[in-house]
């Protein structure tokens, strides 16, 4: 599954390729629905093959690759023409997933750009074809759990099996160093450069304030109403990683940190020669690895000079293809290119005044924010750094378990990155929505499943189960049988993502 480590694209003699059709997506496993609910509910009313394109692409690959290797972004654009066209001219309805979500954010800059870098559509193709976007579980703004992967190829449940049972994903079981190749591969896939978080500390929050501010994280009562009453808890989560819990609640002013910017990365790691796999980190020498842990805190700002520190190769391929910042003006033609389309908070959405686009996207499940890092005592061919399981919050900031800090989401992507565009900066007429095209809120408030016979929930909010959610299927039935928004009632707001989005201060 591994991709070209200079070029992000095949390795010699290897080709993997996405399947095409319904197929392609319906089951991730057999009796693992991912899109086969929706499918079969869309049938109930009258679609079928003709009427219904999957869209598969090829989700290791930078977005912008994906056309250059197997011309999906064209294929997509040629679709969704024979659709309209053999439709009556009805226009489409599309339902992007996760990633799929900046993938069609991708494409409808690219179908109206001139060629030979975009689709050559004209600036009125997003108009002509596309009725509606239902993006679910969108990450607009990328995921906190993107650096986590990035940096030190965990999230929270690697991090629990590492508490759990010591070494056996390091290097002591067999000798098969499993997490080093998930990094070497993942490390391959530009797509995952993609999800890191977009807009800095203007979005994500800073050393000392972030636009959550208090977390509630309690599940239980994150679902009855008594949210009111419970006693809110201050979380720094502008500090997207700290090396220490205590780092992580000391206020800014009382931390010494060092800049690691500078730092010679000298003296290399213990032994690696019988390192199979190499992963950056070999090159980084104990001064580079003393230098990231010194500087004790990265916001979303600084991340990603950490990223570049730590993984050079990486993150020059993934500039060549991304970009994370928010734009002071989006006349400048820099903007034109295609590594900006894919942020939104660096382009505009297409001038289609009829056309809606909705966020829908679960709640209430606590979401990974910001973790608390330590330094992985010296080993051969080990990961440097690792999530510090052992800092817990205790009954004083239940938001702290295992090491992470959470707060509310659906498991994956938390509700900052899902809702803030659709919520504030696409709101009515904006520089990033020239137009005024309509944006709708759609949050769904998890409830876990109620029994054995329910499988994953019928109510769900966690960032795949929604998928078979009935309140979320409804609204997509009723969008694709041709009612708009307003007729479903407009937003539907479980969170504090209004609340929050007034404290983004950011030029609209």
């Amino acid at each position: 599954m591994s991709l070209d480590n200079e070029t992000g694209l095949d390795p010699a003699g290897i080709r993997v390729r996405p399947v095409s059709g319904l197929v392609a997506a319906d089951y991730f496993a057999p009796g693992y629905f991912v899109w086969a609910v929706l499918i079969a509910n869309l049938a109930r009313i009258g679609y079928e093959e003709k009427t219904m394109y999957m869209a598969s692409y090829d989700w290791r690959l930078s977005f912008q690759n994906t056309e250059v290797r197997d011309q999906t972004l064209s294929r997509i654009k040629s679709n969704i023409e024979l659709m309209v066209a053999t439709n009556g001219g009805n226009k489409v309805v599309v339902l992007p997933h996760s990633m799929g979500v900046l993938y069609f954010l991708h494409f409808m800059k690219w179908v109206e750009a001139p060629a030979p870098m975009g689709g050559g559509g004209g600036s009125d193709w997003c108009a002509k074809h596309i009725k509606a976007v239902m993006n679910i579980g969108g990450p607009f703004l990328g995921v906190p759990k993107a650096v986590a992967g990035l940096f030190s190829i965990e999230a929270k449940d690697i991090a629990v099996a590492r508490a759990f049972a010591p070494g056996v994903l390091d290097k002591d079981v067999f000798g098969l160093q499993t997490l080093q190749h998930m990094m070497r591969m993942t490390r391959t896939w530009d797509s995952t450069m993609s999800m890191i978080p977009k807009g800095g500390d203007t979005i994500w929050g800073g050393l000392d304030w972030s636009p959550e501010e208090y977390c509630h994280c309690d599940a239980k009562k994150l679902k009855n109403n008594d949210t009111k009453d419970a006693e809110p808890y201050g979380v720094n989560y502008g500090r997207i990683i700290s090396f220490g819990k205590d780092v992580a609640e000391t206020h800014s002013s009382k931390i010494e940190r060092i800049d690691f910017r500078d730092a010679v990365k000298g003296n290399l790691l213990a032994n690696a020669t019988h390192c199979d796999v190499w992963t950056e980190y070999h090159d980084m020498g104990v001064g580079g690895v003393k230098a990231v842990s010194d500087y004790k805190i990265y916001t979303a700002g600084s991340i990603l000079d950490l990223l570049h520190f730590v993984a050079p190769k990486l993150m020059a391929r993934g500039d060549a293809h991304f970009s994370y910042g928010i734009a002071d003006n989006l006349d400048d033609p820099k903007y034109e290119h295609y590594k900006y389309w894919s942020n939104p908070l660096e382009t505009r959405l297409p001038n289609a005044p009829d056309m809606e686009i909705y966020s829908m996207y679960g709640v209430g499940i606590p979401t990974e924010r910001a973790y608390v890092y330590k330094l992985t005592p010296t080993a051969e061919c080990y990961i440097p750094f690792q999530i510090d399981t052992s800092a817990e919050g205790g009954s004083d900031n239940p938001c702290l378990k295992g090491g992470v800090y959470s707060a509310d989401g659906d498991e994956t992507v938390p509700v900052l990155s899902a809702g803030f565009m659709c919520a504030k900066a696409w709101r009515g007429k904006t520089r990033f929505n020239p137009s005024g095209i309509r944006t709708y809120l759609r949050e769904y408030d998890h409830a876990p499943p109620a029994n054995l016979l329910e499988g994953r929930g019928t109510q769900s909010g966690a960032h795949v189960d929604i998928m078979g959610n009935f309140a979320l299927i409804e609204d997509v039935l009723r969008v694709a049988a041709g009612a708009t928004g307003d007729e479903l009632g407009g937003d539907k707001v479980h969170s504090d993502i209004f609340k929050w989005s007034e404290r983004i201060n950011i030029d609209l």
